[in-house]
């Protein structure tokens, strides 16, 4: 049913497929930012905490019977370290998007959303009707308030951007919160990227720029990348909680999270808060090490590599595991322009990394 078109994608070289790689290369493509994957101790902690409970999962919705001490100790865990009034747990990032588009965008609201926010919220969109969507060019501002001021609406005004982008690693202008503030828009923002990696407490994005979380402003993280576990989350006041509760339907008609996933993410929360001076300096390391080997100057923990072309950078990964290593050769249309996507994880050696930026400089 499919061949042509199947024949049409590996012709184009975008066709992907699973892959299980030997655990023995050394990880430079995933978004285990801080290297929890593989910490043993995180992982006995939260099964040692499951196991305490009669039930061992969620059995229902979180509306039914399946929320549980352990999603709560979360939240509360959550709200109280990022200054929120309320948090959410949410069974994936992708849930977390679908959730906050599909149900806080109402009639007559118009959503403004990044035109490089993702897959997941870009998706979400779908669901509303085709004149509640406006574009606005990636992290401008300007574009941003120029389509505000020009769009005629009695509804609310939503704003949707990512703390850090999952591709090119770019981290949001504050001026952003800026205008949400000057037009009263209800921001959302996804931290999936950004917390556990940037911030005086690597707590995201707020946290990076000393914002003050206010009524309007949302926040959404996922547990599957700095956090090692998986899952996600959303930050809100109560009101903007309480109200997905009751309207979300990727919040409604969902099991409710694995306990023993929120368990090992609230390890990493208390490990993370416990330990930031410390993993704030092996980030730092590595960010100098890509600014003095490959000349970018990333403020996050994504290292977009331009190279431009489908064959070349399926070319350049296949040499970087010959030598026991693996990136990230990431192509259309999940951006638009072919690149390596180097994930300088503070578990890999400096001596490993520098070893790789050698390897696919051209």
């Amino acid at each position: 049913m499919y061949e042509k078109e199947l024949k049409a994608i590996k012709k184009s070289n975008l066709y992907r497929q699973r892959t299980i790689f030997d655990e023995n290369l050394i990880d430079l493509a995933s978004n285990d930012y801080l290297g929890f994957s593989s910490n043993e101790l995180l992982f006995k902690n939260a099964y040692e905490n499951v196991l305490k409970q009669k039930y061992k999962s969620p059995k229902a919705s979180i509306l039914v019977n399946g929320y549980s001490t352990i999603h709560k100790n979360f939240e509360d865990d959550l709200k109280k370290a990022n200054h929120f009034e309320d948090a959410l747990v949410v069974g994936s990032g992708f849930l977390a998007n679908l959730s906050l588009i599909e149900a806080l965008v109402r009639k007559g609201d118009t959503l403004f959303i990044d035109e490089e926010y993702h897959a997941s919220g870009i998706l979400a969109t779908k669901l509303l009707k085709k004149e509640q969507v406006i574009l606005f060019s990636h992290n401008d501002y300007r574009d941003l308030e120029n389509k505000i001021k020009n769009r005629s609406s009695k509804g609310r005004f939503v704003i949707a951007i990512e703390g850090v982008y999952s591709m090119n690693g770019n981290i949001a202008p504050k001026e952003i919160f800026d205008i949400a503030t000057k037009y009263d828009a209800l921001l959302i923002v996804d931290e999936a990227h950004s917390s556990g990696v940037i911030g005086d407490n690597l707590l995201g994005i707020f946290d990076y720029y000393k914002i003050k979380p206010k009524k309007n402003h949302i926040k959404m993280g996922t547990l599957g990348k700095a956090y090692g576990s998986y899952g996600a989350y959303i930050l809100a006041s109560k009101e903007v909680i309480e109200f997905l509760i009751n309207r979300a339907k990727a919040v409604i008609y969902t099991t409710a999270p694995s306990l023993f996933d929120i368990s090992l993410a609230n390890e990493s929360l208390k490990y993370i808060l416990s330990n930031t001076n410390e993993l704030k300096t092996k980030i730092n390391k590595r960010q100098e090490i890509i600014k003095e080997y490959l000349n970018i100057d990333v403020k996050s923990l994504i290292v977009a590599y331009e190279i431009g072309d489908n064959k070349k950078v399926l070319e350049i990964q296949k040499k970087v595991l010959e030598k026991g290593y693996i990136v990230g050769a990431i192509r259309q249309p999940t951006v638009k322009s072919a690149i390596i996507r180097l994930i300088p994880k503070i578990d890999v050696s400096t001596n490993d990394l520098q070893n790789v930026c050698n390897i696919i400089r051209i």
